[in-house]
């Protein structure tokens, strides 16, 4: 029977140079489907209590999913975890592109690296085969200079690259991991663990055919989606604009970072950073990822700019732009250019240079502090800087490659209440007090704040026709009336809590939000791919699964309850703007965190999960690791 798996888990002893096979079973993939799941697994299991997650006792996992590799839409994504470098936590992060599929055709289902290796390595991988090949003359090249070298050498230019830039080399405590030269996966810090490893890329190239136990149920789903992307019925605009689309109406929200979240009105520079305009303007097409009829994903061309890094995606143009205070669409092109090259999270590095920013105009930095750059809100030029003194640790730029939190602890004189971070992790460029079940989905997001798995609850006030909440996944998972956007009752909490559950669903089977999938279409999808009877149940149980293992995981790291909050700014208002009367209520907040315990089945009080939960969700083994 020819399934979506191979029942294979490359193990990679970087300290002694081995590599090995394991062959977990089909119980095990059934149970977790991969992502999230296999790195909870691997974490909980094998790396110890307070072990440095720069250390020789980090594990680092690529981990694709049980759908990964299909010739669908939206089937080309992989996780990437370890212990975190920027937050001590739980470290996790999807990415999509083209080496998901390869490694997944070349015969494996995730690969775990180990120890540290004595000189910079990479892996080559390619139809069942697997070696470590000498990477020192990789090492302090770019991340298109490690491509172009690695395929020539190989001989193989269709070879694919997960791989790290001087970012991930210097460590950097939230470099990403780069997947080619457009796709991130951005969070946590997993491009510095690769770093500290001396693992500079690994290489993948595959043949073997991934249909599934019924390839004819796939193709018709897959023709499908490709119709429906066609016509305009499914993911339209990110089809056309990618993300990051009329950002004045964003601005009309207060949903739009300002200048380090300060404020909430960035008058007509919004539209200078919107898709529309400068597609328009520098954009030369569309990319998009392995057999994905959306393709969402800009690329730019101008003077100075090269396009084979693509172009800013919104998160990108938010927090090296606006967050900045920065509407140069060129300077913010160049700045995500840099991050791609050098494998810096665009996210965190705008965030750090906007925090930067806030404590210059502050007189908490000084101009020998930055060596001379005028450090100002609006300086694009100056964000183009730091993100390359970052990248180099160089003066600045080596304390802000610590983070936000580090670096405020370090600068003091009242830094923190300018960091805005959860668990040490920058925000994402998403307002929480304009999305309030986004508030609660960063305060306890087990990786810090993040927008991927959280829910986007701006829409949900409106009714449809006959009355029914607007968002047909959650309808679908029982929540029948809209929510005000202002709510942060039990039935946001809910929401969040649903939401979230279903997107840790999709980071272990791995698939992307962007392609609407349904519940349903999922269930038909694992079936026909992997031959098991599963049903809708079974797969949010997926998802619970690895959200209370990632849970467990923080717990016995030290993390608890007063960990589940907001950066401080968030509890009062912008300056201006829409939300210039905003701000999220204290005890409102720290009610719902204790209400999505509940309705989880973790400890009320303290949100350890409970033996229970954990034998609810057939991983009892768990509990080992639970305090006390």
């Amino acid at each position: 029977m020819s399934r979506s798996f191979h029942n294979k888990i490359l193990r990679v002893n970087l300290t002694e140079g081995t590599i090995r096979v394991d062959e977990p079973g089909a119980i095990y993939f059934r149970r977790y489907m991969g992502g999230w799941n296999i790195i909870a697994d691997v974490l909980l299991k094998e790396v110890p209590a307070g072990a440095d997650p720069l250390g020789p006792e980090n594990k680092l996992i690529f981990a694709p999913g049980v759908l990964t590799g299909l010739a669908m839409s939206g089937c080309s994504r992989n996780a990437v975890g370890a212990k975190s470098p920027l937050t001590g936590a739980f470290g996790a992060a999807e990415v999509g592109g083209h080496w998901n599929a390869e490694f997944k055709r070349a015969g494996f289902d995730a690969v775990i690296f180990e120890g540290v290796s004595p000189t910079p390595v990479y892996l080559w991988v390619h139809d069942g085969q697997a070696e470590l090949r000498d990477a020192s003359h990789l090492w302090g090249k770019t991340t298109k200079e490690t491509q172009e070298m690695v395929r020539e050498e190989l001989g193989e230019s269709r070879a694919e690259l997960t791989m790290i830039g001087p970012g991930g080399e210097r460590m950097v405590r939230y470099a990403c991991v780069m997947n080619g030269l457009k796709d991130a996966a951005g969070r946590t810090g997993m491009g510095a663990v690769m770093g500290s490893k001396r693992l500079k890329a690994i290489a993948a190239r595959g043949t073997m055919s991934l249909g599934g136990v019924d390839a004819e149920t796939i193709r018709v789903k897959a023709r499908e989606m490709a119709r429906a992307v066609r016509a305009g019925e499914v993911s339209a605009n990110f089809a056309k604009y990618g993300t990051g689309g009329n950002l004045t109406g964003w601005v009309a929200t207060g949903n739009l970072p300002t200048r380090n979240f300060q404020d909430g009105d960035f008058d007509e520079s919004a539209w200078n950073l919107s898709s529309e305009k400068y597609l328009a303007e520098i954009g030369v097409g569309m990319d998009g990822c392995y057999a994905c009829a959306v393709r969402c994903k800009k690329v730019v061309a101008a003077e100075g700019l090269d396009s084979d890094y693509g172009g800013p995606e919104y998160e990108s143009t938010a927090a090296l732009g606006s967050c900045c205070g920065v509407d140069d669409i060129l300077a913010v092109s160049k700045a995500s250019e840099l991050c791609n090259a050098n494998s810096l999270d665009t996210i965190a590095t705008g965030l750090c240079i906007a925090f930067a920013m806030e404590c210059y105009e502050n007189g908490l930095l000084t101009l020998e502090d930055t060596d001379g750059i005028d450090l100002r809100f609006g300086n694009g030029e100056a964000v183009v800087q730091m993100v390359e003194k970052i990248a180099r640790r160089e003066g600045l730029g080596d304390l802000l490659a610590e983070g936000v939190k580090r670096a405020a602890e370090k600068i003091g004189g009242g830094a923190e209440r300018f960091a805005m971070e959860v668990k040490g992790q920058e925000y994402p460029m998403h307002e929480p007090r304009f999305k309030r079940g986004l508030a609660v989905g960063y305060a306890l997001s087990p990786t810090g704040a993040d927008h991927c798995h959280s829910l986007h609850d701006s829409g949900l006030g409106i009714a449809t026709e006959e009355g029914f909440m607007p968002n047909a996944r959650l309808r679908g998972m029982g929540l029948l009336e809209p929510i005000p956007v202002e709510d942060l009752g039990p039935e946001k909490v809910r929401a969040t809590l649903a939401n979230t559950v279903y997107s840790m669903m999709s980071n272990c089977l791995t698939m992307c939000m962007f392609v609407r999938w349904s519940l349903n279409d999922y269930v038909d999808i694992v079936r026909a791919a992997t031959g098991f009877d599963v049903t809708a149940y079974e797969l949010l149980k997926v998802g619970e699964r690895a959200l209370t293992l990632a849970r467990v995981f923080n717990t016995r790291e030290g993390f608890g309850v007063e960990d589940d909050r907001l950066a401080e700014r968030s509890y009062g208002p912008t300056r201006n703007g829409a939300l210039s009367d905003g701000g999220i209520d204290r005890e409102v907040m720290r009610e719902a965190v204790h209400t999505y315990y509940r309705m989880i089945g973790w400890d009320k009080e303290t949100g350890v999960p409970t033996v229970e939960k954990l034998q609810e969700l057939s991983v009892g083994w768990a509990a080992e690791y639970l305090p006390g």
